[in-house]
């Protein structure tokens, strides 16, 4: 169990100003606590096995770039973790550079990968020629400019200004002006929230081998119980080629009947399944499901089974 003090603390990549904190101020346990930044999704992760926090924000996809490795990665090979919320931030960036720098003098331009890859469009149109240096996170791109000369100009959050001296030389330039970040809450494993309705399920599941049709058969297991996928992405196991694993949102919580029907199936079909949580949709949109979807209808039909045995 976490110390009196690990129970204050929660961790998020900062430093203060980035999204990431933008998602963890909507988390109403954590107003008035402790908030610990830090460098990377494997040190914010490794704050809560230790113990150090009670949970930590990261980020899971983004609608633009899709899902971030980083966090897929770690969350496949970091045990007793469970994901216990999920946070909506949208996204947008504005171009800032030292005080009396203009538009015209930059040609290098400071930004965290996946902020540049949201701006890359922007960037190419107003300054053609510049070159990228990559930062940490986008508030760490700022702040750079005011410790070196290396860059002339960041890719920040909105709002940087309130956190450094520095000019804004063009705001919303990022290419998608819908563009929205998930981020999820990951704790230690804890009692599941009670379903609501309008919840998601997270897994992540090895297939068995690379015969022909497995991939078929995993999205089976959901296709025949009216389990719709939110998120269904590929990554490298990492121990030879052509080996993958895959993250996967499923609508619906674990304690619905076909939701925990899928889960059996696949678990007699994976060498490998690790369950991440079930918890509230961010935008809480009902879970719509046919009637033979629903628990009734598995209710019903164990029911059934049961008075044919009984018979």
């Amino acid at each position: 169990m976490p110390d009196d003090a690990a129970t204050e603390t929660y961790s998020y990549l900062g430093p203060a100003g980035t999204f990431t904190e933008a998602a963890l101020r909507q988390v109403p346990a954590a107003a008035g606590k402790s908030w610990h930044s830090v460098n990377n999704v494997g040190e914010a992760l490794g704050d809560v096995v230790t113990g150090r926090s009670v949970a930590a924000m990261i980020a899971m996809e983004n609608s633009v770039e899709g899902g971030v490795s980083a966090t897929q990665d770690a969350l496949a090979s970091i045990p007793n973790l469970r994901i216990i919320g999920e946070y909506l931030v949208p996204v947008n960036f504005v171009l800032v550079a030292r005080p009396g720098t203009a538009l015209a003098d930059v040609t290098v331009v400071n930004a965290h990968p996946v902020a540049y890859g949201q701006t890359h469009l922007w960037l190419d149109a107003n300054l053609p020629s510049h070159g990228h240096i990559p930062a940490t996170s986008n508030v760490a791109a700022a702040a750079s400019l005011l410790e070196n000369e290396l860059a002339d100009a960041a890719v920040a959050p909105p709002g940087i200004t309130d956190h450094h001296d520095l000019t804004v030389l063009a705001t919303s330039i990022g290419d998608n002006p819908n563009a929205v970040t998930r981020f999820v809450l990951v704790s230690r494993i804890a009692p599941l929230p009670s379903p609501t309705g309008s919840d998601k399920t997270s897994i992540i599941v090895e297939l068995p081998d690379d015969t022909a049709g497995r991939l078929l058969e995993m999205l089976e297991q959901f296709a025949t119980r009216g389990v719709n996928m939110s998120l269904l992405e590929s990554r490298p196991i990492g121990d030879a080629l052509g080996r993958y694993r895959f993250v996967i949102d499923l609508d619906g919580h674990i304690l619905d009947e076909r939701v925990a029907d899928a889960l059996l199936g696949l678990k007699r079909f994976s060498p490998r399944v690790t369950f991440l949580g079930s918890y509230p949709r961010a935008d809480k949109l009902a879970i719509n499901v046919m009637p033979r979807y629903d628990n009734d209808a598995f209710v019903d039909a164990r029911d059934w089974l049961r008075g044919l045995l009984g018979e």
